[in-house]
């Protein structure tokens, strides 16, 4: 493995595991904690991205790998545990617990029970099973930071999207109660609420969001987003830097809302 030359950044030699960290905001997380001295370890369903960006981290002199992995199958984090104890030495610092899914908006009387499964499995259970198997880890280790990525929507719910928004409620409640049960632990749990992102999920809450500029407008118009633009991968990329550095180290069962200002 290489070793990352970042040695004075905010992040400096610690390891950190991002999970759906291949694309979107998992890949701007990841690439923002290397710049800042982090050990990345990737975990995404997405084989041939995940490698993608973890050569690309090294290439930089980043220590960086990746997992395939499904957030929902428990052995699949027991395997994310198996390589963080081969290739990082058993020590994991940070934890940002990013994978999430969601469902065209529509009628609460039409949403299939597939879908409702499937956000309540990849957005709230996935952290059910990060508690269990990477938490140990961090107790071993004397502490760490936990970022979940929740959503605006866990705040500030809007119909049409009812058992997303909730799913995300769950996110910021439970992370909430983990902050409380396990701050003795050292570990210190909080969460990025942005409004909506311009990733693959986006057409999701904005039916046809296109990704064009005129789009971002029309959706910051629709959100009523006063401070005029949508949420970037970056916004979220540096909140969770901050969350995740010493900086925050007094911060634990925080909703960081990254979504200018909608929530007001």
């Amino acid at each position: 493995m290489a070793t990352n030359g970042h040695a004075n950044g905010r992040l400096a030699g610690k390891v950190a595991l991002v999970t759906g960290g291949a694309m979107g905001i998992g890949e701007a997380i990841s690439r923002r904690f290397a710049r800042e001295g982090a050990s990345i370890l990737i975990a995404d369903t997405n084989e041939e991205a995940a490698r993608a960006v973890a050569e690309s981290l090294s290439s930089e002199g980043v220590e960086a790998d990746y997992v395939v992995a499904n957030v929902t199958s428990r052995s699949d984090w027991e395997n994310i545990v198996a390589k963080i104890k081969s290739q990082f030495r058993a020590r994991l610092d940070i934890l940002v617990n990013n994978a999430g899914t969601a469902y065209p908006t529509q009628s609460s009387l039409t949403v299939s029970e597939a879908n409702f499964d499937k956000v309540y499995s990849v957005n709230v259970k996935s952290i059910f099973h990060s508690v269990q198997t990477i938490f140990p880890l961090m107790i071993a280790n004397q502490g760490g930071a936990v970022i979940n990525i929740s959503s605006i929507a866990a705040i500030r719910p809007r119909g049409r999207l009812t058992w997303y928004n909730s799913s995300k409620a769950a996110v910021s409640n439970a992370s909430k109660a983990l902050a409380h049960e396990f701050g003795a632990e050292g570990i210190r749990v909080n969460c990025a609420c942005p409004v909506l992102v311009p990733t693959q999920l986006a057409s999701n809450f904005v039916p046809g969001f296109d990704n064009t500029p005129e789009q971002h407008t029309k959706a910051a118009q629709l959100l009523q987003i006063p401070l005029g633009r949508v949420t970037t991968t970056e916004d979220v990329a540096n909140t969770a830097l901050w969350l995740a550095s010493d900086e925050s180290s007094f911060i634990t069962g925080v909703d960081h809302h990254v979504d200018g200002g909608r929530s007001i």
